[in-house]
């Protein structure tokens, strides 16, 4: 397939800037090929879902990974930005960085202010150890474990998406609104946004409805953000990202799959996480390790029986990954439908819930 076969447009004004309040206010459009679609919103999932089935979510936590610093080369200094996009050992990240293209192996980078003596931290310094030929910048610090941690998170600020961080700055809301109610496992430099619906009490009514819930570890990374550069579908290379699926999770699902229920994952990750984790017996299980699935049309589907999940980019993996779960046509016309409606699209957006066809 065609990279073009993905486009459609999408109006400025559909981008949504906050999210919902309360989180499980946003409205959900519930999409089954087939069947006409029905608006509603997330607080009524339970009554969509059946005793017996279980949600599938990640619970990574979002890590303040965009950092503000200088490049320091001899007398030269310039301004620099990094997004860290994937940990490689404890004291070394790979990063995207601005300018690029102006970073060379052994450049030293300070970030945040020196002077600032309000932070106990200080600076934070590393040292640009390499510069793959996907624009990655390999980045050692000279902290490591713990204590770089602690660092990343006094200096660093959340990374919003592109589509948001052009159109206004990230706040102290950002911090509490771009993380999952129930992130647990330190490690994204994005949120599972799909999960940003949740709060305890619908929590607490899908438990009531008999509706179970499972947790995977998915940490996403910066190359979600990523567009797609090749016409040709078969050419592109997903970034891989680090996933977790346990025992204990695995003997949950395949039995929540044998009694008859459902697995509805919330979010792709959570989905692209469990189809790695599952044989073509449709068995899940263990898995610790890098993903780099890549789901288009055509694709068969072992686990997931649903997915709930934001409304995506023109011509992203994200929007084919759905389009192969309910059919080209069937999301295209759910998207026309979201778009005529007032639907509010990305990562602060209204959800779906979108059934496999």
């Amino acid at each position: 397939m065609q990279l073009a076969d993905f486009d459609f447009d999408l109006p400025e004004t559909a981008i949504a800037l906050r999210p919902a309040v309360p989180r499980d206010s946003a409205r959900l459009l519930v999409v089954t090929p087939g069947q006409p679609m029905r608006d509603l919103q997330v607080r009524d999932l339970p009554g969509e879902l059946r005793p017996g089935d279980i949600l599938v979510l990640n619970d990574t936590r979002v890590i303040p990974a965009r950092l503000k610093g200088v490049r320091v080369r001899g007398e030269s200094r310039i301004a620099c930005e990094a997004t860290l996009h994937k940990r490689v050992s404890p004291s070394v990240w790979t990063a995207f960085m601005r300018p690029g293209k102006k970073l060379q192996p052994g450049d030293r980078i300070t970030f945040g202010d020196p002077e600032d003596r309000a932070c106990f931290l200080g600076s934070l310094g590393a040292t640009v150890k390499d510069k793959g030929d996907g624009g990655e910048i390999t980045l050692a610090f000279d902290l490591a474990g713990p204590d770089l941690d602690a660092a990343i998170a006094e200096r660093g600020d959340m990374p919003l998406p592109p589509y948001i961080a052009a159109k206004r700055a990230e706040d102290a809301q950002d911090r509490a609104d771009y993380q999952t109610v129930y992130a647990q496992e330190d490690g994204s430099v994005a949120a599972p946004t799909a999960g940003l619906h949740f709060t305890p009490e619908l929590f607490e009514r899908l438990e009531a409805a008999g509706v179970g819930t499972a947790f995977v570890t998915l940490h996403v990374g910066a190359g979600t953000f990523l567009p797609v550069k090749t016409e040709n579908l078969a050419e592109h290379r997903m970034h891989a990202e680090w996933g977790e699926v346990d025992q204990a999770t695995c003997d949950r699902l395949n039995a929540a799959r044998a009694a008859g229920g459902r697995i509805i994952c919330v979010g792709t990750t959570s989905l692209r996480l469990l189809e790695s984790a599952t044989g073509e017996d449709g068995v899940v299980r263990p898995f610790l390790d890098e993903t780099a699935i890549f789901i288009t049309p055509g694709y068969r589907f072992r686990a997931a029986d649903g997915l709930m999940t934001n409304f995506h980019l023109p011509k992203s993996t994200l929007f084919m990954l759905v389009s192969a779960l309910a059919g080209v046509e069937t999301m295209r016309a759910a998207y026309a439908h979201a778009i005529d409606t007032g639907y509010r699209f990305y990562s602060y957006g209204d959800s779906s819930l979108l059934w496999r066809a």
